[in-house]
């Protein structure tokens, strides 16, 4: 089946969801307020608004996309975007009501009934996001993908990372990069409906892509330091020639104080709404061990500079000094800190360093002065990190894990780099909501060698 045709069921069973959605929300808060029902200047204005809402967030927590994603995170994706929706929309009901019912007076409309939509929806999201996941891959079989690497490539981790979405992709052949094997590849390449290229160096990784393109198939690599250069720059020319520029990105004078200006107010607020929580993460540490609450470690940042980066003490107090990443069942780690790491809680005294403007809110994560040095030597390129100030969230948080390769993670980090904005800086914000409920996957340790 053709793929535009995929692509129209696909919209067609999101825009499904959708109506759905918004009828149990209306349907509910009518009984509460019937002109949500009815052809007035409420209803219409309390459905835009939860149409904006519900499109805007779409944009970032990916919505409805079966067949793209598991079935898991499009229901906590799902979840975020149907919390927010109802809750501006439920506003401009209450703001309408102001002057039609209420003689003037705010009123936050039926909240009761709110919480009622907000489950009934979540239930059907969840019904909707299993079926629509099985009825897509019970009609479209998963791509049958030819597998090109390198001859020196470990491309078991790999392979494994494809196989764990296997209702997408089924590797037919995996086949190691020889300049003689081009015409074996080449018939690889008719019989796949898809191609996946690893660790070739980029000079060679481009004849693969030329047959592939030349062949009409799908097309996945990863990426080099040329391939980020190129995510960041336009399309241009010289006279008549068509060239790729890339400006250096030293981000100009407005975006640097928005971010400024966001990173002080945002990092304020946070601290005195989780006031509450520090306390109680504290008193835990302290009841557990009596050790110290705060762990400081030496952190680099922008231009290398480096910083005490604060967090709340997840490791026995006299491993403090052994500056090693965490490992699967690693022994330093207390219970509280077990716990406190699987949902970042660790993390959040970090608000701290941005307040005293050591860190962003967003931005490369801080590395280890260890792994800096170490991850240098193999990667001379991981000092680009530097270009811009640490944060405490970024690409390589929310779509990385905590063992994902440094390779892949400096790739993530300098993608922000050349990609920054005040757009991209929200969506990550917003989507780092979503990682810390869905913690499993996100916070998987480092193997033990």
């Amino acid at each position: 089946m053709p793929a535009r045709i995929k692509s129209l069921l696909v919209l067609l069973y999101q825009l499904f969801v959708f109506v759905v959605c918004y009828g149990i929300f209306a349907v509910l808060m009518a009984f509460a307020v019937p002109y949500v029902v009815t052809r007035s200047r409420t209803a219409l204005i309390v459905a835009m608004s939860f149409a904006v809402s519900y499109g805007m967030l779409s944009r970032i927590y990916g919505a409805m996309d079966i067949g793209s994603r598991k079935s898991r995170s499009i229901v906590f994706s799902m979840m975020m975007i149907l919390l927010f929706s109802d809750l501006i929309a439920h506003l401009f009901l209450s703001i309408m009501d102001i002057t039609v019912v209420h003689g003037g007076h705010f009123v936050y409309e039926a909240p009761v009934l709110l919480v009622i939509a907000y489950i009934v929806q979540v239930i059907f999201v969840i019904c909707a996001a299993f079926i629509g996941n099985d009825i897509f891959f019970a009609i479209f079989k998963p791509q049958k993908c030819v597998l090109i690497h390198a001859p020196d490539a470990d491309t078991d981790l790999f392979v494994s990372k494809i196989e764990t979405m296997k209702r997408q992709y089924e590797i037919i052949k995996a086949i190691p990069f020889d300049v003689n094997s081009l015409r074996k590849i080449a018939k690889a390449i008719d019989k796949a409906d898809a191609v996946f290229i690893y660790g070739l160096p980029v000079s060679e990784r481009s004849e693969i892509i030329g047959c592939a393109y030349r062949a009409k198939k799908d097309i996945y690599y990863n990426l080099e330091v040329d391939d980020v250069v190129a995510t960041g720059g336009k399309m241009s020319s010289v006279v008549d020639t068509p060239v790729i520029f890339s400006p250096v990105k030293n981000n100009d004078l407005v975006f640097r104080f928005i971010k400024k200006i966001t990173d002080l107010v945002l990092s304020f607020i946070g601290i005195i709404v989780l006031i509450p929580l520090f306390m109680i993460v504290s008193l835990a540490i302290k009841i557990e061990d009596g050790g110290k609450v705060f762990y400081k470690q030496p952190r680099i940042t922008i231009a290398g500079r480096t910083f005490s980066l604060i967090k709340f003490r997840s490791m026995r107090e006299e491993v403090g000094d052994i500056h090693r990443s965490v490992t699967e069942n690693d022994d330093r780690i207390t219970k509280v800190g077990r716990f406190i790491r699987k949902f970042r809680i660790d993390e959040f005294p970090q608000l701290f360093n941005v307040l005293a403007g050591d860190m962003s809110l967003v931005g490369p994560r801080p590395e280890m002065v260890e792994n800096v040095k170490a991850y240098s030597r193999e990667l001379p390129e991981f000092v680009y990190r530097q270009r811009m100030k640490a944060g405490i969230t970024g690409l390589a948080q929310i779509y990385g894990r905590y063992n994902t390769s440094p390779k892949d993670k400096l790739m993530f980090d300098l993608m922000y780099i050349e990609q920054a904005s005040i757009w991209l800086d929200i969506k990550l914000l917003l989507r780092t909501v979503l990682v810390l409920f869905t913690p499993e996957e996100s916070t998987q340790a480092f193997r033990n060698n």
